[in-house]
């Protein structure tokens, strides 16, 4: 496959271990694969090549020798096979004689990358190849930072996909017959034979009449149209827990989108912006904000009156307190998370200020002051 990076295609570095290449592979392979609504073949294709050549350490070797001419290095034979990369006819051949058979009715790709990688895409009792879930879905939600601190409810609105309520996600028109799906035979999948890299493979796909219940309707119902499900607005009222931080997430299980024919929901998670606030900061588990006394405070200590996420409370202030020092107030921090009982503590920045004009009187106070100092 000349022209073409397969440390690229597979998203990883020339230095990566193959480990890390298997891993890589792994996941583009999960993402792409034809099975799944959201796949690519060409790209599933792709990264099978790529991987094929540099997860085998003799054949990264030269690849990584010979680069865009691996080809004409003894590699891959250019112009058959899958991808005008690989010659399966000549693997083949080359290892019949060594007494390796191959037939590829015998190989399911299904099995292989669902058994191995977890693909399947989950199936019922009867075997067969249905979608386990209906999709997730992700949102962010902005709240206040008080919110964030101590926790609330909100209800949030959303436009999902929800269980039909003509056919209670059944897909069939109510009082309609039901019998078995004269496309797959009540299988719920269908057997396809594609051309990859371990030759003509055969894959079991969710069959697009029944969408893998292996049973069709009489009559449709006229409300979903068979899918089980339609779109509606939903008010789904959410927990936010005391303690969560930006771009945390929680999960609501179920509170996704509805799955086809009454297969379980997604889930609904939730990631939050937290507005700021004027007067505190979060730091971890602690609120830090800061304060400002006179020189006199400063110089002689006082007492004074002090805002914090609770309330207002009494806060000393230590006689010589400098610009800059940082008193610390236990427990008014931010709870832990799942955990409100545990605090962290409200750290408090001092900073004196100097007047900016002094009365007569004032001044001499100040001078003679001075003189003791």
């Amino acid at each position: 496959m000349p022209n073409k990076d397969y440390y690229e295609l597979l998203g990883v570095s020339k230095s990566a271990s193959q480990e890390e290449i298997k891993k890589a592979f792994r996941k583009l392979a999960h993402e792409h694969h034809p099975d799944k609504k959201s796949g690519d073949e060409a790209k599933f294709k792709e990264i099978n090549e790529a991987y094929q050549v540099i997860g085998s350490e003799e054949k990264r070797k030269q690849y990584d020798q010979f680069g865009s001419a691996y080809n004409s290095a003894g590699g891959f034979n250019a112009g058959q096979g899958f991808g005008g990369g690989f010659n399966w006819q000549d693997f083949a051949r080359q290892n019949s004689s060594g007494g390796f058979s191959f037939n590829s009715e015998d190989i399911d790709l299904g099995d292989i990358f669902g058994d191995v990688f977890g693909f399947g895409g989950g199936r019922s009792r009867a075997g067969r190849a249905r979608t386990s879930v209906g999709e997730d879905i992700e949102i962010v939600l902005t709240i206040d930072f008080k919110e964030a601190i101590f926790g609330a409810e909100k209800l949030i609105y959303l436009e999902k996909n929800d269980t039909c309520d003509g056919c209670q996600g059944s897909g069939a028109e109510a009082g309609s017959k039901i019998s078995t799906c004269p496309e797959c035979k009540g299988a719920g999948q269908i057997r396809q034979t594609q051309r990859t890299i371990f030759g003509n493979i055969a894959t079991n796909v969710v069959c697009g009449t029944c969408h893998g219940a292996g049973e069709k309707p009489e009559k449709f119902c006229s409300k979903c149209h068979g899918s089980g499900r339609v779109k509606n607005k939903k008010e789904i009222k959410i927990s936010i827990p005391a303690g969560i931080d930006e771009n945390q997430q929680i999960k609501i299980s179920g509170a996704g989108h509805a799955g086809e024919k009454k297969i379980r929901a997604g889930d609904l998670y939730v990631s939050f912006k937290i507005n700021p606030d004027k007067k505190f900061v979060r730091q971890g588990q602690n609120i830090l904000t800061k304060l400002s006394i006179d020189f006199v405070q400063a110089a002689l200590g006082d007492k004074i009156e002090i805002e914090t996420l609770d309330g207002v409370v009494s806060l000393k202030i230590p006689e010589g307190t400098q610009t800059g020092k940082v008193l610390s107030l236990s427990n008014k921090g931010v709870p832990e998370l799942n955990r409100p009982n545990r605090r962290g503590d409200m750290l408090v920045e001092v900073v004196v200020k100097t007047p900016e004009r002094i009365s007569r009187q004032g001044k001499k106070l100040l001078e003679e002051l001075k003189n003791e100092l």
